[in-house]
């Protein structure tokens, strides 16, 4: 099987764990995306939302993930766009049965809320 195309992203309070999770993906042979913010300067959450959820509703990514402070905005955020299921994850299992039970092609991760 061909490695999943994952776009990624975050805001401001999520970069750490953003780069966190890029490397983990790459070792375990994915292909990343990372559609920014790439430094701790104030930035707008939907904007980061919308360039993930763009890509995985225009096919340009298998899935995506994205991290800001609590999860939530950029999870309410993704969900605006046509075509993707963001659901909001603190724990392997929510992920799991989300991506299972509800088919969630995005998922959003609160850098605050993950250790």
């Amino acid at each position: 099987a061909k490695p999943d195309r994952i776009a990624v992203a975050c805001d401001h309070m999520g970069i750490d764990r953003k780069r966190q999770l890029i490397e983990m993906l790459q070792q375990l042979g994915h292909n990343v995306h990372d559609h920014g913010t790439y430094s701790a300067e104030r930035c707008d959450f939907p904007d980061q939302a919308a360039c993930v959820g763009q890509a995985v509703s225009s096919g340009a990514a298998d899935w995506g993930l994205l991290v800001c402070g609590t999860g939530a905005g950029m999870s309410m955020a993704a969900n605006k766009v046509a075509g993707v299921r963001a659901a909001l994850v603190s724990d392997t299992f929510t992920a799991r049965m989300t991506r299972r039970h509800n088919n969630a092609n995005v998922i959003c991760i609160g850098s605050w809320v993950v250790g």
